[in-house]
């Protein structure tokens, strides 16, 4: 054992010193030609130990990960010879998003304190991915597998699964959909990227759902299970309803294993050793779940209540009048609660009969509602605000609340005590118009047998008095002529400034520069480099040939100077607009963090453009 422990340490000196040895190859690789919304690989390599990598900025195409690290070795045996070779890779996985031909720069390592930089990786991008064909010999693809290892990876290793509880529910009855992934290789960053639609159901997401993990064996392979995500659904209507697929998108993590080939069996089993050979590629899955369907039964039509509105599950009805004595003009409050476990969230109405007597308004109505795997339970209370407009003693009919029982498989109907309210005269006339009912539909008059005299003011003219011919009259007579005079003498002037081009261009030079810093705000948060300078570098120049009048041809440094001069603008601020200008030009090769750079040039930008913008006022 100690033996071959003592190999295996000689073996990685020897290899170590053959590849510091070795002339030091760092290079970029990638498909010279993909398709619209193709995935592939970008490697960079290098063989020797290498330290700081820092890959390019990639335009052109959405990087779904990476970069990733992986390590492989080769040996070669030669008349008796044997060389070893040991290199380092850094992948990325890219998609392609537009047509064009892109050039991605070189990724730069250091080795042994010096700074490489890799070639630049030329690939172009068509818009139909069948027609491309790869005739670069130094890229890499799917079926590159000889350079970096074969991905062991199976059609069915990850797919999701639409699961349900019942599939022949009552119409109103809740049902379970769950989620589920089952994977055989490890998984991350899940994404659902298209939700499923759930047309002719009420939906409601469980949150803050524990994932459970389990495994489960399906035609002799073992899974890993994870429930995504949860819904509880209420068909609102009869008959079969098909719940669409939902679409993911995660990334799926394979074993990538390079086999080495020398001719000496000792070589060939040590070096094939998974200690030396195995490494992991991260592969991009686009999921797509199975469409349901549910096979929604109707409620029975025989026995169904007059009064029913939809409730199915199994409930309990509690009413209750703050009180049974009261005067005109005050009111009383009726609270109705509906609980029980069902789609009692649905229930949004109770059939009341309030005495005509009696002004009632729409109820407020509030819920104490959890939905579970099994479904919703809780309360929904409905509070009714009701005035007496007439002295007497009134009665409130009992109200019924229908609803079809699961369990019992039938209707049950829950009605509520008969109400008595002694209503006293109070202060105040009695004689108003009432909105009876919730719906606001019965206008009735209360307590209409006296009908008082009016004494509002009462508004009079003298007798022959008449508007035409009179001063207001002429007056506005005269006023769309005046009224056309001053749009004349406005649309005249518009016209004068519109035909003046430099005016023109002064007047906008502002606004358009302050538009292009806008765009350069967006391409720094994108860390878009060259984006970024060109928009901050227009809109300094742009504003200054709008501003002055200057043709961007004859633009410098000191015909910048001169006009500044001449609109008496401070030194100090003519300096700094030179200052910013020069800063601009040189900003993108200074040293140091680019992000921080970039933010700096901005913020210059903005605040010279406004200094001017104050001195020119």
């Amino acid at each position: 054992m100690n033996k071959r422990i003592f190999l295996i340490f000689c073996s990685f000196l020897l290899i170590m010193t053959v590849s510091l040895a070795q002339e030091v190859q760092f290079t970029g690789s990638a498909r010279s030609a993909v398709g619209v919304g193709e995935t592939f690989n970008l490697i960079y390599t290098v063989n020797a130990q290498a330290s700081n990598f820092h890959g390019p900025v990639i335009t052109g195409f959405d990087i779904l990960t990476g970069p990733n690290t992986s390590t492989s070795s080769s040996i070669r045996a030669i008349n008796g010879r044997t060389s070893m070779s040991i290199s380092y890779s850094f992948v990325y996985i890219i998609r392609a998003s537009r047509e064009g031909t892109f050039e991605i720069p070189g990724a730069t390592v250091m080795i042994d304190n010096k700074q490489y930089r890799s070639n630049t990786v030329t690939i172009k991008v068509v818009k139909n991915a069948g027609n491309v064909q790869n005739t670069s010999p130094g890229t890499t693809g799917k079926n590159n597998s000889q350079n970096n290892g074969v991905i062991q990876s199976g059609s069915n290793d990850v797919f999701v699964k639409a699961v349900v509880d019942n599939n022949n529910p009552f119409q109103g009855e809740g049902i379970l959909l769950t989620y589920k992934i089952f994977f055989k290789v490890s998984i991350s960053q899940p994404n659902i990227t298209k939700p499923s639609s759930f047309e002719g159901f009420w939906s409601q997401n469980l949150l803050n759902v524990k994932v459970n993990q389990y495994n489960q064996t399906i035609d002799g392979e073992i899974y890993r299970v994870a429930d995504l995500t949860k819904v509880v659904l209420y068909p609102l209507k009869s008959g079969k309803l098909v719940i669409d697929p939902f679409e993911l998108e995660c990334v799926a993590q394979y074993k990538r294993q390079t086999k080495t080939k020398t001719g000496d069996p000792f070589f060939d089993d040590f070096f094939n050793n998974s200690f030396f050979n195995e490494s992991y590629a991260n592969v991009e899955k686009s999921l797509k779940s199975n469409s349901v369907v549910i096979n929604v039964r109707p409620l029975p039509t025989s026995e169904k209540p007059v009064d029913f509105s939809g409730a199915v599950g199994t409930f309990t009805f509690k009413t209750d009048l703050d009180k049974s004595r009261t005067k005109t003009n005050d009111a009383i409050n009726l609270k109705c609660t509906i609980t029980g476990k069902g789609n009692i969230q649905l229930i949004d109405k109770l059939n009341i009969n309030f005495p005509p007597d009696f002004e009632t308004y729409d109820p407020k109505i509030s819920n104490n509602v959890s939905t579970t795997g099994a479904g919703a339970s809780g309360s929904q209370t409905f509070e009714y605000l009701i005035i007496p407009r007439k002295a007497g003693k009134f009665t409130i009919k009992p109200i019924a609340f229908s609803y079809f029982d699961l369990e019992k498989r039938r209707y049950v109907t829950l009605t509520s005590p008969l109400y008595t309210v002694d209503v006293e005269k109070g202060s105040g006339d009695n004689t108003t118009v009432t909105y009876s009912g919730a719906g606001k539909e019965d206008i009735k008059y209360i307590g209409s047998d006296i009908r008082h005299i009016k004494n509002q003011s009462l508004h009079v003219q003298n007798t022959g008095t008449f508007f035409f011919g009179s001063t207001v009259f002429f007056l506005l007579m005269l006023l769309p002529v005046l009224l056309f005079i001053v749009f004349i003498i406005s649309w005249k002037k518009q016209e004068e400034r519109r035909s003046d081009a430099v005016l023109m261009k002064n007047r906008k030079a502002t606004r358009i520069a302050i538009k292009r810093l806008k765009k350069a705000s967006a391409f720094l948060k994108e860390q878009r480099q060259e984006a970024f300078y060109i928009e901050i570098s227009q809109a300094l120049w742009g504003y200054l040939s709008d501003k002055f009048g200057i043709p961007l041809a004859e633009l410098s440094m000191d015909s910048v100077h001169q006009a500044l001069v001449k609109k008496n603008v401070k030194d100090e601020i003519i300096q700094q607009f030179i200052e910013t200008l020069n800063n601009t030009e040189f900003a993108r090769f200074a040293p140091g963090e680019k992000s921080m750079i970039m933010e700096k040039t901005y913020h210059e930008a903005l605040e010279i453009i406004t200094r001017i913008e104050r001195e020119l006022r």
